[in-house]
């Protein structure tokens, strides 16, 4: 049996009704993203395109790149570049918000 023969789904009619669905919520994502990306919603902006992103690689990692159907390893090193990913959002964050930034009229 190979790997290919091992992780084919029972109802190839229902793996493809999922990559479909699948499909559709990233293209509703997409579209979330740019009608979020016009409305101004001052410094929360980063944070729900940053969690739209998220949940778009999530969605990619999960089912066109079969992480749900892989081996425990392979999750265990998604969630730990998942983890490594929010350590550097969050320092990245933090060092952004807690800067001071001169008034424009003070110039450089």
């Amino acid at each position: 049996m190979t790997a290919h023969e091992k992780h084919a789904p029972e109802n190839p009619a229902a793996a493809r009704r999922s990559y479909v669905y699948v499909w559709l919520a990233l293209l509703a994502l997409t579209f979330a993203t740019t009608t979020v990306g016009k409305i101004d919603l001052g410094p929360f902006n980063v944070y729900v395109a940053l969690t739209i992103a998220v949940i778009k690689a999530l969605l990619v990692m999960l089912f066109f790149m079969h992480v749900n159907h892989s081996r425990g390893i392979t999750r265990v090193y998604v969630v730990a570049g998942f983890f490594w990913l929010g350590i550097m959002l969050v320092m990245t964050l933090t060092d952004y918000l807690t800067r001071r930034w001169p008034s424009p009229s003070s110039g450089w």
